[in-house]
């Protein structure tokens, strides 16, 4: 059973960076596409970023672009999510997700399993 692990989140003033990091262990992990995902209370699930499982930048959502970016380290089992310039709508729990085919992308649907969460709050 694959299990992810967010880590990284926290209280941030606007402007400022958080680097999220999601390890995944109990399956191979280098054949997964990986999403990073965000959700406010009162409001849908919504996508953030999307790498493949060969490093290919898959979605940025529009919102985030040019300020945040999303990696991965196969030989750690782990993806990234580098946030900069940060701001107060940005505050959300942050959730990574792993997709087993490795053919997905954006869509919440498409993702197999997910993580626990990570809270981000960003004071203006």
């Amino acid at each position: 059973q694959e299990q992810l692990v967010e880590s990284g989140g926290g209280l941030v003033q606007a402007g400022g960076s958080l680097r999220l990091s999601c390890v995944a262990s109990g399956r191979t992990f280098r054949s997964d596409n990986m999403g990073w995902f965000r959700q406010t209370p009162g409001k849908e699930r919504e996508s953030v970023a999307a790498i493949g499982w060969t490093g290919n930048i898959i979605y940025y959502a529009d919102a985030v672009k040019g300020r945040f970016f999303i990696s991965r380290d196969d030989a750690k089992n782990t993806v990234y999510l580098q946030m900069n310039s940060l701001k107060p709508e940005d505050t959300a729990i942050y959730y990574c997700a792993a997709d087993h085919d490795g053919m997905g992308g954006r869509e919440e649907g498409e993702y197999d399993n997910w993580g626990q969460g990570t809270q981000v709050t960003v004071s203006s």
